[in-house]
């Protein structure tokens, strides 16, 4: 267990990963402290944690509204409390919208994280876990991806995270005191099976499955299929998705191994569950769970997408002591759960 005493920031806290993995972290002991901009998320997530978790924990749980781009933001929150490790989720994240507006991505990811890097050091805060993902890995000429596979980012999003896994290098490098773990994350999918959190997407979702739950509570009207001429085997994309419980556990076990060990330098695991799932199968199970015939619409590949990516997750299994428990029917259980508690998300239906 966690001392009641050892204190995480958790950026971009209020987001997806970050609400899940703040209801895992409060309940494994440690107080939390949750700096977002509320860019992407809303403060009603954050409320929910707090009825998730009840009373008692939520007391150890504090909410600042901050940028990590904006120094000041962080040096009031550094100033005021010790804090133990960071979990660093703050930033963008869809392919798409980075191909179109690169420098968004550039000031949001990496300036903001450089800023992080800067106050904790400062501070003497000198261990991380961070948000990496699979898009370092950009498209693998062999499956599954191992971590120490050569890496080549193939959109502005994917580059920024291998950017900044490099930043991580070369700091952890000049500064061996530095702890940093890089988590590439595989596609989360899910919510808390209260069915009171989950992905809330602002505007048209960019993931496959907020997309296909927005279709299935009559939000869109349909789902937009990028590629079916793909080698796979039924044309449509593959990736590795995992459930957003096992990741948030991910991230508890990483930050455990984080504080336990001394000379873990910058190291890199891959969060997934080992198994690819298609686009088209994951829509069928999807249906089959939720009852809904979702309609589809092909349309062409998007630029920056990769064929096939799943992961190797043999060294998350043996110095993590992690494993993915969910498949892809409790997925799409605990999203349909989600889906159909909250059709809008967390807020109400927009007149």
């Amino acid at each position: 267990m966690a001392s009641s005493d050892q204190t995480i920031l958790v950026t971009g806290g209020a987001g997806f990963i970050g609400t899940h993995t703040v209801v895992q972290l409060l309940k494994s002991g440690f107080k939390v402290s949750i700096i977002d901009n509320l860019d992407n998320s809303v403060i009603e997530a954050v409320d929910r944690v707090r009825e998730v978790v009840g009373p008692e924990l939520s007391e150890r749980l504090e909410f600042t509204k901050g940028d990590v781009r904006n120094k000041d933001d962080l040096e009031n929150l550094f100033s005021k409390t010790k804090f133990d490790a960071v979990i660093h989720f703050a930033g963008l994240k869809a392919v798409g919208e980075s191909v179109a507006n690169p420098r968004r991505y550039f000031d949001v990811n990496l300036i903001g994280t450089i800023n992080l890097y800067e106050v904790m050091a400062k501070y003497n805060c000198k261990k991380m876990v961070f948000s990496s993902s699979t898009t370092v890995y950009g498209q693998p000429e062999k499956m599954p991806c191992v971590e120490d596979f050569e890496l080549r980012a193939i959109s502005p999003y994917g580059r920024t995270k291998l950017f900044l896994e490099e930043i991580a290098r070369d700091i952890q490098k000049a500064e061996p005191e530095w702890r940093i773990i890089l988590l590439r994350y595989f596609n989360p999918v899910g919510a808390h099976e209260s069915g009171k959190l989950g992905e809330d997407p602002k505007g048209i979702p960019n993931q496959l499955m907020p997309y296909i739950q927005q279709v299935a509570v009559g939000r869109l009207p349909e789902l937009n299929v990028y590629g079916l001429d793909y080698p796979t085997k039924d044309g449509s994309a593959v990736r590795d998705y995992i459930h957003i419980m096992d990741l948030a556990d991910g991230h508890i076990a990483a930050l455990r191994k984080l504080l336990a060990t001394e000379n873990i330098g910058c190291t890199a695991y891959n969060l997934g569950t080992g198994q690819g799932t298609s686009v088209l199968e994951m829509v069928a199970a999807f249906e089959k769970v939720s009852g809904k015939k979702i309609p589809l619409k092909l349309c062409p590949r998007r630029p920056g997408d990769a064929t096939a990516v799943y992961a190797s997750t043999e060294k998350a299994e043996k110095e993590l002591g992690w494993k993915a428990k969910y498949g892809v029917e409790e997925m799409c259980r605990d999203q349909w759960n989600w889906a159909r508690n909250n059709p809008w998300g967390y807020q109400k239906k927009k007149d």
